[in-house]
């Protein structure tokens, strides 16, 4: 009888659904939980510049200037709280000053997940916070790319704070700290060195 009844329930909500697709009228109380769950989603596109550089190595760098790019999507548990997962090709590494590589740029492409559980006045700023796994893409080591001097994966924390105004148009800020070894054979000479970006964003909501 619970199955039955269970089988009931769903296919009234996929009718539902089904009407509420085709018609505008359908009151707010009688959309089916999927429609509701969809309400609740906010897709997006971000892009933006890095300001990346490597902490804990044994030779001297200068921060390397990159970007980032990619999709956003949240769901909103309440107006105010809401977790947002991004997908983001981003450019990172650091300028060497001395050592093996003097004069040259470590690039590294990744592409990066961090998922971010935010909070959002109602006026529009929000702080966020969560972590991030990045998949390496490429490397370029002074025009070198077949070095296999990173590791294929990087784990890190970021967060952040930024603004979104009422039409979906939004600009961002983010610090992203790493929590892994970067390069792929450890070397004592090198020093167990880690990814760390600053990110600047601008965004748009649907």
């Amino acid at each position: 009888m619970k199955k039955l009844i269970l089988a009931v329930l769903i296919l009234a909500s996929a009718k539902s659904f089904s009407q509420t697709t085709t018609t505008s009228t359908t009151p707010p109380e009688n959309q089916s939980f999927i429609k509701k769950i969809a309400s609740r989603l906010e897709f997006g596109i971000t892009a933006g510049g890095n300001y990346s550089n490597f902490t804990g190595a044994n030779f001297a760098t200068d921060p390397l200037p990159g970007f980032h790019a990619g999709l956003t999507v949240s769901y909103k548990f309440t107006d105010n709280f809401l977790v947002s997962e991004e997908f983001l090709y981003s450019l990172q590494g650091a300028k060497v000053k001395a050592g093996t590589f003097a004069g040259q740029d470590i690039k590294l492409s990744y592409a990066s997940v961090p998922i971010l559980f935010k909070y959002r006045t109602n006026s529009g700023f929000y702080v966020e916070a969560g972590p991030q796994a990045s998949f390496k893409v490429k490397e370029d080591i002074g025009g070198i790319t077949d070095a296999k001097f990173a590791k294929k994966i990087d784990f890190a924390v970021a967060g952040g704070l930024g603004y979104q105004s009422k039409m979906g148009l939004g600009i961002g800020a983010r610090y992203v700290y790493g929590m892994q070894k970067v390069q792929e054979t450890p070397s004592p000479i090198l020093g167990d060195f880690k990814n760390n970006s600053i990110q600047a964003s601008i965004f748009y909501v649907f």
